[in-house]
């Protein structure tokens, strides 16, 4: 069974159905109702599989609720990928993360958009989930590759001094 159908509910129901549909089904059957021991155990059986349908039918609902601002997931890579054209890093990630899913080319583009603005060791992280997602695809495995190189040539003390320093005058000149 599902966890609609232990609710007692149509696989089309929204959360605050579900949450209806769990509470009545709590009531006719919490064991503190029940004098018999063998009745409480029972009832008790009954109580862990509503809980566990409850969390799934409200998993499954949330998951079925798109925010006003949730566009899809082509769309929003297309969007980024003109932004990042433009170096308008900030705004082309921010464009990606309004995709209502993510898929690998969506992580594999967070890393470009990443390495760009020198998060390096976010952007490895982005790469690798793209190559765990699509283990096929060399473009993605040089992302992570390059990354990787990034991190660690970015982890070096004089190095760190320098970004740091480069930093500061990048502030400064948007001043």
């Amino acid at each position: 069974m599902n966890a609609f159908e232990v609710l007692g509910l149509s696989m089309n129901a929204d959360q605050a159905e579900v949450r209806a549909a769990y509470r009545s089904h709590v009531k006719r059957c919490h064991p503190d109702q029940f004098q018999e021991k063998e009745q409480q155990e029972r009832a008790q059986e009954q109580l862990i599989r509503l809980n566990l349908a409850y969390e799934e039918a409200l998993r499954i609902t949330s998951q079925r609720q798109v925010g006003f601002h949730a566009v899809p997931v082509e769309d929003a890579k297309h969007m980024a990928s003109k932004l990042l054209e433009q170096k308008r890093l900030e705004n082309a990630l921010r464009q990606l993360m309004r995709a209502e899913r993510k898929d690998a080319e969506w992580y594999f583009l967070q890393g470009e958009i990443l390495m760009g603005m020198r998060q390096y060791a976010s952007a490895h992280q982005s790469y690798r989930e793209a190559v765990r997602l699509e283990p096929d695809n060399l473009a993605y495995r040089r992302g992570a590759f390059e990354a990787a190189k990034a991190v660690k040539k970015h982890a070096q003390p004089l190095q760190k001094a320098a970004d740091a320093l480069s930093g500061l005058f990048r502030k400064n000149r948007h001043l």
